[in-house]
């Protein structure tokens, strides 16, 4: 185990609270079970992130317990073991510097897409507004090392999808911050829903690409209070 840098204990503890609470919202939303799905965040100005500990109860956790890795995931403080899902959170906050926070669920209707290998396909207002694009599917890749980091950096580079879909595995979701990640946990899921269900009425249709790009843009950029979180 690593020393926690002096300057870094201030942003770290801030982080632990935020982040500690914020898991609950993954329950709120019906996003988890039992202890399965995990959010992490980046320290700013530290080469750190904190992350949920492995298998402990969403209505045990506490401040406390977040764990601080560095970014190649190896403890620098925590009394318990990180997440299985560190190397996959590390990769990518190793690659994607503008990344402050990432979520992994295996939300319902969002896994089943991601079971069937199937992109979720762009045809409401809304997924242009958050997503800009299909919520993209990523590679089949086995938790242990940082290839699942890889497929989702692989797949979500040059892409405006805060969302992939691992395959035959569930959903990973970047943000500026931790909060961030959440959202578009919450709005995959919801859009996931949406489709899955109007593909039972007959074949959405997509949006155009014209439209697409004049919806992520306002809702990006105009939309919500000046200086809001969107």
């Amino acid at each position: 185990m690593g020393t926690l840098p002096a300057s870094a204990e201030e942003a770290v503890a801030r982080l632990r609270r935020e982040v500690g609470d914020i898991h609950q919202e993954l329950v709120r939303y019906r996003l988890v079970v039992w202890t399965a799905g995990n959010v992490s965040a980046r320290v700013p100005g530290h080469d750190l992130l904190v992350i949920k500990p492995s298998g402990v109860p969403y209505e045990e956790l506490s401040p406390r317990d977040m764990i601080v890795c560095d970014l190649d995931g190896t403890v620098v403080d925590g009394e318990l073991s990180p997440s299985s899902d560190t190397a996959a959170h590390a990769y990518v906050y190793r690659h994607m510097p503008h990344v402050g926070g990432v979520v992994h669920t295996h939300s319902t209707y969002a896994s089943a897409w991601a079971a069937r290998g199937e992109a979720v396909p762009c045809v409401l207002t809304a997924m242009a507004d958050e997503f800009g694009a299909e919520i993209p599917v990523g590679p089949f890749a086995l938790i242990g090392d940082d290839s699942i980091g890889r497929g989702i950096v692989e797949t979500l580079s040059g892409h405006r999808s805060p969302a992939v879909l691992m395959r035959s595995h569930g959903v990973f979701t970047i943000g500026k911050d931790a909060r961030a990640a959440v959202k578009a946990a919450v709005m995959c899921e919801d859009v996931a829903r949406t489709v899955h269900i109007a593909r039972q009425l007959g074949e959405p249709r997509p949006l155009a690409q014209a439209d697409v790009d004049r919806l992520h843009d306002r809702y990006q950029n105009v939309y919500g209070q000046p200086g809001a979180a969107r």
